[in-house]
């Protein structure tokens, strides 16, 4: 059975239960990971995966609840390997190639860390019996920057892009459609408003993954509704679009909380007639 699993469904503000964002999709025991924010690699174990196992990274847009853990991941990812594992590829909005040679090129910076490793004795041995084989390789990652369209396709799945109303012209922001060979269609929004190119992309989907930062009253009234979407917004791109299940990532603080949150999936229930999830950090979902 394919998953999805749920790592990161909070926001730029902490709370005890969620932080940042990150999914992880399992589609024929091939892992993909959709951004990279806060402790990703950590829950990324907790919830029984291991960095080695991701092959392909999808950024949506690089504020840094969606990216600061990227860092860590590739090279805890390269640190665990053997030198047998797939090359990670990596795409995302502009500064994806960008952002990646400066954290792990020749004179990235953290080449401190991975040129110890290569050369340093005890990191040698360390390696040797893990399984390598000398001279080590220092970290090999092929990022792109991509835009809207077709971003690419394996022998399983297939991943297409669109434009997302975020905080334009200062950070380029993406939203995602992975398609199954076998039919499933999963859509990650990312940071968005309500939008006809996300609401396109969604079409007929199975399953979309919505911000949702809070209750959409509060949020229209604080002028927090621009560049982003609440509960009601959130159900109705979901109902327009066609989606039979909509889950609820990127909640803020105040949704997350027992009353807000019951009386949020009452007004989407309003708008929406599909089923509403919302996420919770280390779940998995049946996809």
């Amino acid at each position: 059975m394919d998953k999805l699993y749920i790592l990161g469904a909070g926001t730029p503000t902490p709370t005890p239960t969620r932080f940042g964002s990150a999914y992880v999709l399992d589609i024929d025991n091939e892992k993909i990971m959709f951004d990279c924010g806060p402790a990703t690699t950590h829950k990324l174990v907790k919830a029984g995966l291991w960095p080695t196992e991701i092959d392909n990274i999808f950024f949506t847009h690089h504020h840094f609840d969606h990216d600061i853990d990227y860092p860590c991941f590739l090279l805890c990812r390269w640190d665990q390997s053997i030198g047998k594992e797939n090359q990670l590829k990596v795409f995302g909005p502009t500064l994806t190639e960008k952002i990646t040679e400066g954290i792990i090129g020749k004179d990235g910076l953290f080449s401190h860390d991975w040129k110890a490793r290569v050369y340093h004795p005890v990191s040698q041995k360390v390696y040797e019996n893990r399984g390598g084989t000398l001279p080590r390789k220092p970290p090999s990652v092929k990022a792109r920057d991509v835009s809207e369209g077709l971003v690419y396709t394996s022998n399983t799945w297939e991943v297409t892009s669109t434009n997302a109303e975020h905080v334009q012209p200062y950070l380029d922001s993406l939203a995602y459609r992975l398609e199954t060979k076998s039919g499933k269609s999963i859509i990650f929004t990312g940071d968005t408003q309500p939008c006809d190119s996300v609401t396109n992309l969604a079409y007929d989907a199975d399953i979309m993954l919505s911000m949702c930062w809070d209750d959409q009253d509060i949020m229209n009234k604080s002028g927090e509704n621009i560049g982003q979407t609440g509960t009601i917004e959130a159900g109705k791109m979901a109902q327009k679009a066609g989606v039979k299940k909509l889950i609820l990532v990127h909640m803020g603080p105040n949704i997350s909380k027992h009353g807000p949150l019951e009386k949020g999936l009452g007004d989407i229930r309003e708008v929406y007639s599909g089923e509403v999830i919302y996420a919770e950090e280390l779940n998995s979902i049946d996809i």
